[in-house]
């Protein structure tokens, strides 16, 4: 009950929701919080809005969602734990059954859904928590323990985890026409290249520093808009703010309609991509697994 307590809090944001998801008040989350933080000795919630866990709480907390995996997969055998469940039985297991990935934003918005969408059916009582973060970081967040599984460019297995690799997203150089003859009407060289604005997603992307140091072979750095959204990149890219390392699916029904134009075609980047995931023995993690596999065999290169 206490560490039901503690995840709901952080869950829900708040003791009042805690408390509506709980079915019990808010005096009596409150006491179950004071009770378990009394016994290990440290503050595990800390109060605000939302209520986020203390470096302290953080531990018990994925102790607590990894139970409610563990629960969730002992109801499927057991009709009895099922219907209490169900039935929303407060004497039930109240655990909120999460999973947390850490994934990059650009395989959010290319492949990675239809997995999503299908491991969605296949457990309708896990809720997904999405970590986003560039693909050479999201791996941090394994090492962490912060999520059980994501989507990286590191290939090593984390300790604890085993690698699977998913493939190559390609990325191309693109930009409007009008773009191109503003900036680049004297061709694309790393003289231009360094007074054209660029797109950067954040300031852990260095996708298109990459390029930039493939094609001319020396440092360039040009001014840099920073757009922390796939679409939005899309989207200042067509309107002319700046040239950007756009991936193939979204690029490619622009490109074709002349609305992007690639900088130098077919000086592409590949990122090869991989899936990395605790080796807790956890039902959902195995079909979450099996459904980022299938996506990214059929979408991913």
């Amino acid at each position: 009950a206490q560490l039901a307590a503690l995840a709901a809090v952080v869950h829900h944001g708040s003791f009042e929701r805690a408390a509506r998801a709980l079915h019990v008040t808010p005096s009596a989350v409150s006491q179950r919080i004071r009770t378990l933080e009394e016994r290990v000795g440290a503050v595990l919630v800390q109060r605000g809005t939302p209520c986020v866990a203390t470096p302290a709480g953080a531990p018990l907390l994925r102790h607590a969602e990894r139970v409610a995996l563990l629960e969730t997969d002992l109801a499927a055998s057991l009709p009895g734990l099922r219907r209490a469940r169900d039935g929303n039985d407060p004497a039930s297991a109240t655990l909120p059954c999460l999973l947390r990935l850490a994934v990059n934003a650009d395989s959010l918005a290319t492949w990675l859904m239809p997995a999503l969408a299908h491991f969605g059916q296949a457990a309708p009582r896990v809720q997904l928590d999405l970590l986003l973060d560039d693909q050479d970081h999201t791996s941090e967040a394994l090492r962490r323990g912060d999520v059980l599984a994501a989507v990286t460019s590191l290939a090593a297995p984390v300790q604890g985890c085993n690698s699977h690799a998913l493939g190559r997203l390609r990325y191309r150089a693109t930009a409007s026409p009008a773009f191109m003859a503003r900036c680049f009407a004297a061709g694309v060289t790393a003289q231009t290249l360094a007074a054209a604005p660029c797109l950067v997603f954040n300031r852990k992307d260095r996708l298109q520093a990459l390029w930039l140091q493939r094609v001319t072979r020396r440092a360039v750095e040009p001014p840099c808009h920073f757009m922390p959204s796939t679409q939005a990149f899309v989207d200042a890219a067509l309107a002319g703010v700046g040239w950007g390392m756009n991936p193939q699916p979204l690029a490619a029904p622009h490109l074709a309609s002349g609305r992007l134009v690639e900088l130098l075609p077919g000086r592409t980047i590949e990122v090869p991509l991989f899936w990395q995931v605790s080796r807790l023995d956890l039902p959902a993690l195995a079909l979450l697994t099996d459904a980022v596999l299938g996506a990214a065999h059929t979408a991913l290169r």
